[in-house]
């Protein structure tokens, strides 16, 4: 085994809303991509080699600011997105914290309601 995850879904009520937010804070955009009752917009990713996901908006997917906490690739700075996360209708719940030797992290809440959290080494 490569790494210990290889996909993840983070749930959405609007996808359109969500999808808009994502692109905005990362500044990359999302492929959209619908199935029946399902309709997602996937993270920019090299699936051959690493590890995708995407956010989906379904019955059953319910937006949370409890349960599993994802992080992003917050890009060379994390400061650069975390700056848009307000602009684009976030919350921040954490500010850019160092973690020693692992770079920094942070802590926001989407548009949709899911605590998401962002990784950068600078």
């Amino acid at each position: 085994m490569k790494n210990a995850i290889n996909w993840f879904e983070i749930p959405v009520k609007n996808l359109d809303r969500a999808k808009n937010f994502y692109e905005t804070i990362l500044g990359a955009k999302m492929q959209p991509m619908e199935m029946p009752g399902m309709k997602s917009a996937f993270f920019p990713a090299d699936l051959q080699n690493g590890i995708g996901g995407c956010i989906t908006e379904a019955k059953g997917y319910d937006p949370s600011t409890k349960g599993s906490l994802i992080y992003l690739n917050g890009g060379d700075d994390l400061s650069n997105a975390l700056s848009k996360v307000e602009k684009a209708g976030g919350k921040i719940l954490m500010p850019k914290t160092a973690i020693g030797p692992n770079g920094f992290m942070a802590h926001f809440e989407d548009t949709e309601g899911n605590k998401v959290a962002l990784h950068s080494m600078k």
